[in-house]
């Protein structure tokens, strides 16, 4: 997999900047979302191409479709634990059913008539659903909101292993990128082209 990249100022200037929007880069057959590990958990998916080793599959995983987000969450891959940053290919019929099945990690009065309801449906779910707001390069919070989605059981299971194309370790990309943010020089700075999620 070689991850398709743009000038992040030029892609900013065609992405939403208020309301909720899946940012992502996917075609017809995948979408790529991104994941931060320690090296032991990282390295081991990057060489093996699936989710083992130390990977836990009792707990809930959390990807996430925009890179930026990602970048904030990790701090561009220098916090402790979160040193290898890898981009996951899935299979997009796998991605499409994660979002048919996702429940908000908050009570939504607009999908639930009660909150009895909305726990009902988060117990009986696989998959819960986040936005958080998003984050330009430097971390300032934006208006437009991000999305991730959090996985657990079969859901966890099947992502681990079955939905995966393939997996890079992009660490090395976002460490050169980074540089480019300490400095403020946007103008150099790229990022995985990406736009607003349409569902098949």
């Amino acid at each position: 997999m070689k991850l398709k990249t743009a000038s992040y100022l030029e892609q900013a200037q065609n992405w939403p900047t208020i309301g909720s929007h899946i940012l992502a880069q996917y075609d017809e057959e995948s979408v790529i979302v991104y994941q931060a590990y320690r090296p032991s958990i990282g390295l081991f998916a990057a060489r093996e191409h699936y989710f083992g080793g130390e990977f836990r599959l009792n707990r809930m995983s959390w990807i996430k479709p925009n890179f930026l987000w990602m970048m904030y969450r990790s701090a561009w891959g220098t916090k402790a634990g979160q040193e290898v940053i890898l981009a996951v290919r899935l299979k997009r019929p796998f991605f499409e059913s994660v979002l048919a099945q996702a429940v908000p990690s908050s009570y939504d009065p607009d999908e639930y008539s009660n909150q009895a309801a909305w726990k009902k449906a988060v117990n009986a779910s696989q998959v819960r659903r986040q936005w958080d707001p998003d984050h330009n390069p430097a971390g300032g919070s934006l208006k437009r909101r991000a999305i991730q989605l959090g996985l657990r059981g079969e859901m966890l299971e099947e992502y681990a292993r079955d939905a995966i194309i393939e997996i890079l370790d992009i660490s090395d990309f976002v460490a050169t990128q980074h540089v480019y943010v300490q400095s403020g020089d946007y103008s150099k700075l790229v990022t995985p082209l990406e736009a607003v999620y349409l569902k098949r």
